[in-house]
């Protein structure tokens, strides 16, 4: 049982990403490969923090301590997507316009992520961690 609180992130990371990937495949075919990184739908990080903190909810219960640590650390991931990281995307895309007769690499833009992206990714995290509880 306790090993599950170190695999669910490397699950929910796993099916984070090739969630996204397939996401992108069908929105962009070949540019697919070119949007593997930070953004997009689902947000990886809210997946993987929401996996964990509601693993720890059906498990241990949703009125523990360590419950309440949890989704503490998840508020502060998706105050973190929506908001700093989504701030330096959208600056990027400010400088690359104006550093555009450099030779400079290109500051890469997608960084944040939108409110549905963080929403599709703490649902997933959810789905997850429902379906990890009840196998163990």
């Amino acid at each position: 049982m306790g090993f599950m609180y170190f695999l669910i992130p490397f699950i929910a990371w796993f099916v984070a990403g090739s969630t996204k990937f397939m996401v992108n495949y069908l929105r962009f075919r070949k540019n697919a490969f070119q949007l593997i990184g930070n953004g997009g739908f689902p947000s990886t990080h809210t997946t993987i923090v929401t996996s964990i903190t509601m693993l720890i909810g059906f498990t241990e219960g949703f009125y523990t301590p360590i419950f309440g640590l949890a989704i503490t650390f998840l508020y502060i991931t998706i105050i973190d997507a929506t908001g700093i990281r989504r701030s330096v995307g959208k600056q990027a895309t400010v400088i690359n316009k104006h550093v555009i007769l450099e030779k400079e690499k290109h500051l890469r833009e997608s960084q944040g992520h939108n409110y549905i992206e963080v929403l599709g990714g703490i649902v997933l995290g959810t789905l997850i961690a429902y379906l990890i509880s009840r196998l163990i």
